[in-house]
């Protein structure tokens, strides 16, 4: 433990040696894991006034879009579906329910914890359409996609897939794009990048003259990847840093991406808040589109779907507001009744500011 703090006290030491007082530097944690980390490891107070850590659309729960949800809770709706998903999008919002509200109407929704179950689930319900609730990030991705290839193997004929995969690099790409925020550098996600590599986000150095850094997870990990960013803003050397060696390699998981690439096609998706993003989504590719919900059982929406009123997740998932700048949060939006997507997830942005905020005396809500 005292090795650790000599080192965190080295680093912190480091992070003031390289920023000019005044200076304004705003650096996002795309990571959800990230945002309780540092919440969790009180970052925020340690470093020097005029370095903010912001949170961006690292939550996989955070940005699936309301229309999604929707479409979800349509087919909890049929006697004859049964709704696997796992158990963090049970209070996801749609646009006038939640999956958590149509499970006490009765509908037939089982939490599952790993996407095999979906096989036994199906073997224990041969009479009822399996439907799971493929979201998440390449980390997920992966291990979904390998899923789908079990399931066409047993050739398994009540499983199917509603899916909205999203991609951490293009939205990356996108934020950048809009011009809105300012971004001066990003600590990119140890868990995707275990996958992906380093190489997906060569565009950040190359294009956008923008330094990052993967990061793992605990504070002196995340200070390591601070110091990496500012070091690289001093020097002009932009690359893609990684502190997080013991698990990240440069090539990513060759087997875990040639799955994702059997498996699926690349999209434009929606994001909550967000909009549209290109290339940002996946869709199961022709191979296995007999597996994909919305083909074999299609779905008509009754309403049309609509933003949670005065809800700001949105401008929280892009860093222009911090989550207690919304007028909802801790009043209207809360854990227990939440407005938003991003005070659904342990790792949303605005449920980590709630959590970890009020615990600390609102310490953690100081510039």
């Amino acid at each position: 433990m005292q090795e650790k703090q000599k080192t965190a006290d080295a680093l912190l030491h480091r992070i003031n040696e390289l920023h000019t007082p005044g200076e304004r530097v705003r650096i996002m944690e795309v990571c959800g894991t990230h945002t309780v980390s540092i919440f969790r490891e009180g970052l925020r107070q340690l470093l020097p006034a005029g370095i903010e850590l912001v949170s961006g659309p690292g939550c996989p729960v955070c940005v699936t879009d309301q229309v999604y949800m929707d479409k979800a809770l349509e087919y909890a709706k049929r006697d004859d579906v049964i709704i696997a998903t796992f158990g963090d999008m049970l209070k996801v919002p749609g646009s006038y329910s939640s999956l958590s509200e149509a499970q006490t109407q009765g509908a037939h929704i089982h939490i599952i914890y790993t996407p095999l179950e979906v096989l036994e689930l199906s073997k224990q319900n041969p009479d009822k359409h399996i439907v799971f609730l493929a979201i998440g990030f390449e980390t997920t991705i992966a291990v979904i996609g390998a899923t789908v290839k079990a399931v066409a193997q047993a050739d398994v004929k009540n499983v199917f897939f509603l899916v909205s995969h999203k991609l951490v690099p293009p939205a990356l790409r996108a934020l950048l794009d809009r011009h809105i925020g300012q971004i001066d550098g990003f600590i990119l996600p140890g868990h995707v990048s275990v996958i992906i590599g380093e190489k997906p986000y060569g565009f950040l150095p190359n294009e956008y003259k923008i330094p990052s850094c993967i990061a793992g997870f605990d504070g002196v990990e995340i200070l390591s990847a601070i110091v990496n960013i500012l070091e690289q803003r001093q020097s002009g050397q932009f690359k893609v840093g990684n502190t997080y060696h013991s698990v990240v390699m440069k090539e990513g998981n060759p087997v875990a991406v040639r799955v994702m690439n059997e498996v699926y096609d690349v999209c434009d998706d929606t994001w909550r808040g967000i909009g549209v993003i290109p290339s940002s989504g996946l869709t199961l590719n022709e191979a296995y589109s007999f597996l994909d919900a919305e083909k074999v059982l299609p779905i008509q929406l009754e309403k049309p779907s609509m933003d949670p009123k005065g809800c700001q997740c949105g401008s929280v998932l892009q860093g222009l507001i911090k989550p207690n700048e919304c007028p909802l949060f801790g009043k209207a939006c809360t854990p227990d009744h939440a407005v938003g997507a991003c005070m659904v997830s342990v790792e949303g942005s605005c449920a980590a500011w709630y959590k970890y905020g009020f615990s600390s005396g609102g310490l953690a809500w100081e510039d």
